[in-house]
């Protein structure tokens, strides 16, 4: 039987998680429908600028996403402690872009206050909102049911969109954290939809190379904020320009069948991640055939799977190869 979301998710092991959503009716639903000959092509749009929405409600970050034809991929950044500094008018604002509230809360965003009786419902109220705006769950909901209920209405009727629970996967160290976002960045190049990153529509690596050409980092993504260091702000501690090389230089590697020849100038990033090149062409080309729950080295992994009092450990032996 498969765990609750809850206990799959544990913040205290990693904020870092790698997201899933697939549709269920057709194979090119979100695509072009192989049968009448429909494009679909524009609910790719309708996903990508839903999520960068909710990057500004929620107190969660998007490191990577793709939006593919009958999927999407997202890798996730839980900021915890970015909700510790919201007042109760910062969460009622936030919550209320999303969903209309309660009269109480109403109340409270139109005068600042309310009456003194009312005071504990919304205190407790507010602590409801604010552990849903760091919640994955409620972010993966609040992203797909408004996709939904678009596209039912398109197709002129009722019944699922996406599959009932979305895949998630924790991503417990730096190494399992690129591995993925390049994974993530790599999908529709793989799959022949696009032939370069920089062309690769709805993904996070075409925001940050049309960027980062400005010398600009995208506003709704987690910036790179450079290698590792004292007092660093947040952000993924890599460089931007190490990133994009390494994906660009993945993607033509994989897509040429050449796992032998590695370009030199990515060695510096992958000797920071401790992992070796065929490993590294390994994960990016098929990350989730070679990983389970939650990614990481061997003793990362069997933390989690203590705290998440898993009986067995499962792909630890073909992770532990990968990412030894």
């Amino acid at each position: 039987m498969p765990k609750s979301r809850s206990q799959q998710i544990s913040l205290g092991d990693t904020p870092y998680y790698h997201c899933v959503s697939r549709c269920v009716r057709r194979a090119f639903l979100c695509g072009v429908d192989a049968i009448t000959g429909q494009n679909y092509e524009h609910r790719r749009g309708w996903v990508e600028e839903r999520l960068l929405f909710l990057t500004q409600v929620f107190a969660i970050q998007v490191c990577a996403y793709a939006v593919m034809s009958n999927h999407t991929h997202m890798v996730l950044f839980v900021d915890e402690d970015e909700t510790k500094n919201w007042s109760a008018m910062d969460v009622i604002t936030r919550w209320h872009q999303l969903h209309k509230g309660t009269l109480v809360t109403q109340q409270y965003e139109r005068e600042g206050a309310v009456p003194e009786h009312l005071q504990p419902l919304l205190d407790s109220t507010v602590e409801a909102y604010r552990q849903r705006l760091m919640d994955i769950s409620w972010f993966m909901r609040e992203l797909n049911e408004p996709i939904a209920r678009l596209a039912n209405q398109e197709d002129n009727c009722t019944g699922r969109f996406w599959e009932g629970r979305f895949k998630s996967q924790a991503l417990l160290d730096d190494a399992a954290l690129m591995a993925c976002m390049a994974y993530v960045d790599l999908n529709p190049i793989r799959a022949n939809i696009d032939d370069t990153p920089e062309t690769s529509a709805y993904t996070s690596i075409k925001q940050r190379i049309a960027m980062a050409l400005h010398h600009k980092q995208p506003q709704h993504l987690a910036p790179f904020i450079g290698n590792p260091r004292h007092n660093q702000p947040k952000g993924l501690p890599y460089s931007l320009n190490d990133y994009i090389e390494l994906v660009d230089l993945t993607g033509r590697i994989i897509r040429d069948d050449k796992p032998g020849h590695i370009d030199i100038s990515l060695t510096p990033i992958l000797q920071r991640l401790n992992i070796p090149s065929e490993s590294w062409l390994t994960l990016t080309a098929e990350f989730e055939q070679h990983t389970h729950i939650a990614v990481g080295t061997e003793t990362n992994l069997t933390h989690y799977y203590q705290h998440s009092h898993y009986q067995r450990r499962p792909k630890i032996a073909k992770t532990k190869k990968l990412l030894a």
